[in-house]
C-alpha cells in the first residue's frame, strides 16, 4: 500500500529474510520480524502471477498458521479474497477474515446494504454501472462523493471526487468507469470528524483507542476527506497539516456508542481476528460507518499498530495476538 514494490516472483525465503535483516520498511517485513522475535519459525512466500509456487512452498513447510498479508492478485485488489479461499480449500489455517468477509467488505455497496440491515447508519448511496448514464435518485443531495466500487486505501479518491452538480457527477462517474474499469458508487458526503477504530478479536472483540484524521486549514473549495494523498503522501500531509492522532474530547457515552456500532459492524460483515471501521461523526454526535476494512494496514508505527501500543500491546505482541486469535477460533 502507498507505493510498495510488488512481490518478487523469483525470490526465495532467504531473499526475503535478507530484506528483513536489512530493516527494509515494508508491512510484510515488519510482521516477519515480529513473528521471529516471538520465536516462530517463519517461511516468507511472495504471491505473484501464479499460485503453484505458493502452494508448493506451503506443502513443503506445513505451516501451523499462515499470516495472510495478501492485498491483491495479479495487480487486482478485487482478487484479495481469492488467496484466503485457496488457503481454506487446501486446509491451511490463516490469520484474518474469510473469503466471504474479504469479498463483501471490498464491495462498498454490499457493505452498506448489510450494515443498514443491522440498523447501522450509512450514507445514502447509489451505484452507477459501466455503460449506464448516471441518474441521481432524488434523495441523493449534493455535495456527493464518487468512488470506485471495489478499491480500498482511498484509491481513486481525490478532491475532484466531491461533486456539486449533475454535470460534474456524470464526469466523475465516467472517470471511474474508464480508469478503474468497474462500477462507481455515489454517496452523500457526510461532514464531520473522520475516525478510525481498530478491533482485535472474534467472539469477544477488543476496541483499540480511536484514531482521528485531522485536517489543517482547508483552502477554499477543499473538502475535509481522506483522499489517497491525504492518507499516503507524506509531503502532501505535511503541507496540508493532515495528521492521524488519538481522538480527543469523546465522552465515555459516545465512546461506548461508537464501540457498540463498530463491534456490530465487525460481526455483521463476518470479520475475523482484526479489522478497522472508518466512521464519520457528525456535529450532533450521529455515527455513520463509511467502510469496514477486514485487511487493514498493520505496518510498524502506522495507525493500527500505534493504537494497539496505546492499548498496551507492543508491536510484537500485537502481531502475536492476531496469530493467537487465528489459532484459537473455530475453523469449522
Amino acid at each position: 500500500m502507498g507505493g510498495r514494490p510488488a512481490p518478487r516472483p523469483d525470490w526465495e525465503d532467504a531473499d526475503y529474510k535478507q530484506a528483513v535483516e536489512a530493516k527494509v520498511e515494508e508491512a510484510e517485513y515488519d510482521v516477519a520480524r515480529a513473528l521471529m522475535a516471538k520465536g516462530h519459525d517463519v517461511l516468507m512466500v511472495g504471491v505473484a502471477e501464479t499460485l503453484e509456487p505458493v502452494l508448493e512452498r506451503l506443502a513443503k513447510f506445513q505451516p501451523k498458521v499462515v499470516f495472510n498479508g495478501c492485498e491483491a492478485f495479479r495487480g487486482h485488489a478485487r482478487h484479495e479474497y481469492g488467496l484466503a479461499a485457496v488457503l481454506e480449500m487446501h486446509g491451511y489455517r490463516y490469520t484474518g477474515s474469510s473469503p466471504t468477509a474479504l469479498l463483501v467488505a471490498r464491495n462498498k455497496s454490499l457493505t452498506k446494504k448489510i450494515l443498514a440491515y443491522h440498523g447501522i447508519r450509512v450514507p445514502t448511496f447509489a451505484e452507477c454501472h459501466q455503460g449506464e448514464k448516471p441518474i441521481r435518485p432524488s434523495e441523493l443531495r449534493f455535495p456527493l462523493i464518487v468512488k470506485p466500487l471495489l478499491e480500498d486505501a482511498s484509491v481513486g479518491i481525490a478532491q475532484a471526487s466531491v461533486v456539486e452538480n449533475d454535470e460534474d457527477l456524470a464526469e466523475r462517474v465516467k472517470f471511474v468507469h474508464e480508469k478503474f474499469r468497474q462500477a462507481a458508487i455515489v454517496e452523500e458526503l457526510i461532514e464531520g470528524r473522520e475516525l478510525y477504530v481498530g478491533l482485535v478479536g472474534n467472539e469477544k472483540v477488543q476496541l483499540l483507542p480511536i484514531i482521528e484524521m485531522t485536517f489543517g486549514e482547508a483552502e477554499d473549495g477543499e473538502h475535509r476527506i481522506a483522499t489517497y494523498k491525504a492518507k499516503w503522501d507524506e509531503e502532501y500531509r505535511k503541507r496540508k497539516k493532515i495528521k492521524n492522532v488519538f481522538a480527543k474530547g469523546l465522552s465515555d457515552e459516545l465512546t461506548a456508542k461508537i464501540g457498540d456500532i463498530c463491534t456490530s459492524a465487525f460481526h455483521a460483515l463476518w470479520l475475523q481476528d482484526y479489522g478497522r471501521v472508518d466512521l464519520r461523526l457528525t456535529h450532533d454526535d450521529e455515527v455513520y460507518v463509511l467502510e469496514v476494512n477486514p485487511n487493514p494496514f498493520v505496518a510498524f508505527e502506522h495507525e493500527m499498530a500505534n493504537a494497539a501500543e496505546k492499548a498496551g500491546m507492543g508491536y510484537d505482541d500485537f502481531i502475536q495476538r492476531i496469530v493467537v486469535e487465528a489459532l484459537e477460533r473455530d475453523h469449522g
